[in-house]
């Protein structure tokens, strides 16, 4: 594995075991029967019952478990080893019937020989990807024809801000166009800053980008929406709005954004 990937992977193996801990994944609440999808991708998403679905770079599977919940016949994928055995565990004690497969992403193509009819991927996932062009690939390789890929993800200029503890507004640090690789040192971890992360290195992305990459597969991009409101408070100085999503006063830009895009029913091999 390539020596950037192996210390992402040691720092999520790190994370898996933090976040499933912490308040901010609220698996009490879970474990209780809270569904943990966003309204907006339930929305887009639609109807899941008795479909086959298959959400890539899943951690530890609340959301998978969550469409499992809805009657989808879900797996779920994430290279942390930990991470899949939390899932895995946490699914069994609950009796939800969810499948979690272990993979690195670019090697999913050689761990799952399916195709499915919704793959799903969300928040957090792309920094960690050093080529987008070879995720698309294997996003639509899983595809069934004419079933759909669907990302909800934070969008890439809040990539473009510091989101330091003591950040009062919105300034950009790089430009959008930066498309080099991050390397962030030890540090809190997101949703429990009193425990500490290991290194990690991240990617630079635009929406152009994304969405090129899911178009040269054959994809047919349906639809692209872009959201103000977050489903965390990426910096520091959002604030709750009555929609119960996190803003920058004003919502000068957007925060997140979705794709969903469609296999035509014949389309050339992948």
């Amino acid at each position: 594995m390539d020596e950037r990937l192996k210390a992402n992977l040691d720092a999520w193996n790190l994370m898996a075991g933090i976040h499933v801990a912490s308040r901010e994944y609220r698996l009490a609440e879970f474990k209780a029967g809270e569904n943990v999808l966003k309204p907006f991708e339930l929305r887009e998403v639609g109807d899941v019952r008795g479909k086959s679905m298959l959400h890539l770079q899943c951690h530890f599977g609340l959301d998978t478990m969550s469409w499992a919940r809805l009657g989808a016949n879900v797996t779920g994928l994430d290279f942390s080893d930990q991470a899949i055995a939390l899932a895995r565990s946490i699914g069994a004690e609950l009796k939800i019937p969810a499948r979690f497969v272990h993979s690195n992403i670019y090697d999913a193509p050689s761990a799952l020989d399916e195709k499915f009819d919704i793959v799903f991927t969300s928040y957090g996932a792309l920094c960690w990807l050093p080529d987008l062009a070879r995720w698309a690939e294997i996003a639509a390789h899983f595809v069934k024809p004419g079933s759909f890929f669907y990302i909800a993800e934070f969008h890439p200029l809040t990539q473009m801000s510091a989101n330091r503890a003591g950040t009062t507004k919105l300034e950009f640090e790089i430009s959008y166009f930066h498309n080099t690789m991050r390397e962030d040192p030890p540090g809190p971890d997101y949703s429990d800053p009193s425990k500490t992360v290991s290194a990690t290195h991240e990617w630079m992305y635009r929406l152009g980008d994304v969405v090129s990459a899911l178009a040269a597969t054959g994809l047919r991009i349906e639809f692209v929406h872009e959201f103000a409101g977050c489903i965390y408070p990426h910096l520091p100085f959002m604030k709750r709005g009555e929609d119960g999503l996190w803003h920058i006063e004003g919502d000068p830009i957007p925060t997140i954004f979705s794709i969903k895009a469609t296999k035509p029913e014949k389309v050339g091999a992948v």
